[in-house]
């Protein structure tokens, strides 16, 4: 077993490397990697800073030391896209001696300029479109696809996080918002340009216990099996009794949709491994 998405105590994780690498180990994983919240032009409550970088690498490091002989350890990072300066592919995170990178979209530009959050709880989300854009959540949804596309345009990153995350936000303050025609293809888009630069998918497991949901939504397993989207299965945890929640309830959707291998990190080299 594999988990490439992991949050700890750098950024708004609740543990310590150290705390996820002991459960990943009691639950047989063979590979583990660390992915802090990048750092962003500006102080957050949620992503790492630049002055912890150092010691972020040096921890992992350590520990990449102390666990050599019994599972193979990784170090990442989550960059968002913020805007035409800030993006994985910025000189500041290609020049850092990473073995992957996860491209992300958190933060949405409001019609105001106004940078805002929308990986919110639904609720909170809701209150967030009415306040910035007044209450329209097809503008919402399509500003966040925007910044999806250009931030593939940009590049720099290995893997897609938690594509399509928006979905269940979107459903709920307009449910059937998935079928409707508009949003249908803004996705299939999207998967499709994913495809053609030949990016790994991760399908994102974070809500599933809590919600019953995968990001992307599983309606679109088979699609990106026909696209030939090489994918791996990521819990997003920020806690360490988290690290391989929903991971089985993904590897037999994937399975159902034409999956027969995920890829894996082994040797510093990704390679496909048979479900």
């Amino acid at each position: 077993m594999t988990n490439y998405h992991t949050h700890t105590l750098f950024c708004d994780g609740r543990c310590l490397m150290h705390d996820h690498i002991r459960f990943a180990l009691a639950r047989g994983f063979t590979s583990l990697g660390f992915s802090s919240h990048a750092p962003l032009p500006f102080p957050t409550a949620w992503t790492m800073e630049w002055d912890r970088m150092d010691d972020y690498l040096a921890e992992f490091h350590r520990m990449r030391r102390l666990y050599r002989f019994r599972i193979e350890l990784y170090i990442g990072l989550e960059i968002d896209y913020l805007n035409e300066e800030h993006h994985p592919a910025s000189p500041c995170f290609a020049s850092l001696p990473l073995d992957y990178r996860i491209g992300s979209v958190h933060l949405l530009y409001d019609p105001m300029g106004r940078l805002v959050d929308s990986d919110l709880p639904a609720a909170q989300f809701k209150q967030m479109v009415e306040k910035h854009f007044e209450g329209d959540v097809e503008e919402t949804v399509r500003r966040y696809y925007a910044r999806s596309m250009a931030m593939l345009r940009h590049g720099g990153f290995d893997i897609v996080g938690h594509a399509d995350k928006i979905h269940y936000n979107a459903s709920y303050m307009r449910p059937g918002i998935m079928d409707e025609p508009w949003y249908d293809a803004l996705v299939r888009t999207y998967f499709e340009a994913i495809a053609r630069q030949g990016l790994q998918m991760e399908v994102n497991t974070k809500a599933y216990e809590d919600l019953g949901v995968f990001y992307p939504d599983v309606r679109y397993f088979s699609f990106l099996y026909d696209l030939g989207i090489r994918v791996q299965v990521n819990t997003d945890a920020h806690y360490p009794d988290r690290i391989d929640a929903g991971r089985q309830a993904a590897l037999q959707a994937l399975r159902r949709a034409g999956y027969r291998s995920v890829m894996e990190l082994h040797g510093g080299e990704w390679e496909e491994r048979k479900l």
